[in-house]
């Protein structure tokens, strides 16, 4: 039996991406076969398929690091999920394809209230958001976020669980149209720095939106230029968060700045959270899906394309004309 895969044969642009014909993989002991109905697309994936990421697999692979569907088979020993279980993942690349075959373990079964397409919209962003927001900053009610690149997967994600968690958020984005994408998820204040990434328009609006004292929180998932502003817009005993560094450019900001504020920089790098604690993720998981359940998530779903779209989806990524989260569509016949 065969499905299809959408692979990157060379690393380079989401234009060099093919789709091909490959065979639905059989689970040895411990794995797991998921008929794979909606893959989660991310910025991080663009980097991967051009060999710029921290995480450089050899080509040929398929990008998506996060999918939901239905367990088909499982393999010996597997009893924590049986066929027909609806069940959402993540790994670091090869989910953009019909069927995945994975570590049992590395699967959460969705609750019924919880659709395929809510799974895909929200596992990966809101729970890098929740990580980064809860145990990296320990992020307070009353504290003050602010949040870059703020109507981004990851960014929107962030003033979400930001302003579930009783903060409140003041939201920036590199348009004052993206901006306000940011408000409809929740945002309390925003401000634009511009495409460029302007410094001072960042630190000015950050400092003005709080009274002069800085955001006790910054979650970057940016860098580039804007980042230096943000670490200087930080409130005395503030954290500011290295998410990514979605502009392209990884910035260098100078130890006096958080000396002289007794602020700290943290990094942020869920994916290996999770290989160290995957109990810990579980549980955050769970308090996402409940509020997903509950219908207190704003999360934006930009558009959600077949399979075969997955290069044209990629190149929006990269081009930075998506706001909220792009999703690919999988197990649909060719048409």
């Amino acid at each position: 039996m065969n499905g299809r895969a959408l692979i990157c044969a060379r690393l380079g642009a989401p234009e060099d991406l093919e789709l091909a014909d490959v065979a639905t993989p059989s689970p040895g002991p411990g794995e797991v076969v998921v008929a794979v109905s909606h893959v989660g697309l991310n910025f991080h994936d663009t980097l991967i398929i051009a060999g710029t990421h921290v995480v450089r697999p050899e080509p040929p692979f398929s990008p998506g690091s996060e999918y939901a569907g239905t367990v088909v088979a499982v393999g010996e020993g597997v009893t924590s999920v049986r066929p027909g279980d609806r069940v959402a993942g993540n790994e670091e690349y090869g989910c953009a394809r019909d069927a995945v075959l994975v570590r049992a373990d590395r699967v959460t079964v969705v609750p019924g209230h919880v659709t395929d397409r809510q799974a895909a919209a929200i596992l990966v962003a809101y729970s890098t958001a929740y990580h980064a927001l809860v145990q990296r900053a320990g992020l307070r009610a009353g504290e003050t976020l602010a949040v870059l690149g703020a109507a981004g997967g990851v960014g929107s994600a962030a003033v979400d669980v930001g302003n579930l968690l009783g903060a409140r958020v003041i939201a920036g984005a590199s348009t004052p149209e993206r901006a306000e994408s940011a408000r409809r998820h929740g945002a309390h204040e925003t401000f634009s720095y511009g495409d460029s990434g302007s410094s001072g328009d960042a630190k000015a609006a950050i400092k003005e939106l709080t009274g002069g004292a800085g955001a006790d929180v910054v979650f970057d998932p940016v860098g580039g230029a804007v980042a230096e502003a943000a670490v200087r817009a930080v409130a005395w005993d503030g954290r500011y968060l290295v998410v990514g560094f979605a502009s392209g450019g990884i910035p260098r900001v100078g130890l006096n700045i958080p000396l002289v504020k007794g602020s700290s920089v943290v990094g942020v790098f869920w994916g290996e959270f999770v290989r160290r604690d995957r109990a810990a993720q579980e549980r955050n998981l769970r308090q996402i899906f409940d509020w997903a359940a509950a219908g207190r998530l704003r999360h934006h779903v930009h558009d959600v394309l077949p399979l075969q779209e997955g290069p044209r989806a990629l190149r929006e990524l990269a081009d930075g004309r998506v706001q909220g989260k792009l999703l690919l569509r999988a197990g649909d016949p060719p048409g």
